[in-house]
């Protein structure tokens, strides 16, 4: 018996990715059987900072991307991802030439708050491209869920060990999902590895404890890689990790008090004396 080919449904969402009525229609497709599913969402183009950090951008894409098929992996779905132009219009027209999808599920505010929908996103793709288009509602202020999303912004001390404590407590609390955000320290190439790499330190050792967290570098302002990861990320706390107060320059900009202004998510900031664990790891080798 001759094999019929799956149809290639593209999935396009952007803030709303890992929204219910979003999972819920990607189920609903994949229990009807002969479907495989490509996931993409737009580089946002960042509010904040006077320099656009394409890296960063397309972190936060990923991220975006990956609250989507966290959640279909939890029910057995697995999906091909991508990010792609910023205009969702072009976006998703690249994404059906290029895989050839059969299919389309496009993913929305509701319409008083919808950019999209303002721009008649919807028809246009129909006429464009002929093919059959389901439009998914979700709305974040309503969808909230068993899980917390929890933004935290570190940079030096994102390897510190009240941190990952922290984290470590909250998960073992109650689901939360975690986005970790390490802005840069300048713009230089060096400072991107370096950002990098402390930001990589920090997921892989919550993900060895089974804790779900992705994340991304940020422009080297901190205040505007907040700015930009509260337009980017679905957020409902923010955890701020600084050297100690008279050695931090974010709190000598006054950050937290400047992002209590833009957000009303609860802000916890922890301190982390990074010289004094250094310290302390190099007498234990020691001894």
């Amino acid at each position: 018996m001759k094999r019929t080919m799956a149809r290639r449904v593209l999935v396009v969402a952007n803030e709303t990715h890992g929204g219910t009525n979003l999972v819920e229609a990607i189920r609903a497709r994949h229990e009807a059987g002969d479907a495989e599913f490509i996931v993409i969402a737009p580089q946002n183009r960042p509010h904040s900072g006077y320099v656009i950090y394409d890296e960063a951008v397309r972190d936060a894409a990923r991220c975006r991307v990956e609250a989507t098929l966290s959640a279909l992996r939890e029910h057995g779905i697995e999906a091909t991802s991508d990010v792609m132009d910023p205009d969702p219009y072009t976006a998703t027209i690249d994404a059906v030439r290029e895989y050839r999808v059969d299919e389309i599920i496009i993913s929305t505010h509701p319409e008083t708050r919808s950019g999209w929908l303002r721009h008649d996103l919807i028809e246009r793709v129909q006429n464009a491209t002929g093919l059959p288009v389901e439009h998914v509602v979700v709305d974040l202020a309503a969808d909230r869920g068993p899980v917390t999303h929890t933004l935290i912004v570190a940079n030096k001390t994102a390897r510190g060990e009240p941190l990952f404590e922290e984290l470590r407590r909250r998960a073992a609390e109650s689901p939360h999902r975690f986005t970790v955000i390490v802005p840069q320290e300048g713009g230089h190439g060096h400072h991107t590895g370096q950002a990098r790499e402390r930001l990589h330190a920090l997921l892989e050792r919550l993900r060895r404890d089974g804790i779900s967290a992705s994340g991304g570098i940020g422009d080297p302002d901190a205040y505007a890689a907040v700015a930009n990861a509260l337009q980017f990320y679905r957020v409902d706390e923010v955890i701020i990790s600084t050297l100690p107060r008279m050695r931090s320059r974010w709190m000598r900009s006054n950050l937290i008090d400047r992002v209590r202004k833009i957000t009303a998510a609860p802000i916890t900031h922890i301190e982390v004396d990074v010289g004094a664990e250094e310290s302390a790891a190099s007498g234990a080798k020691a001894a």
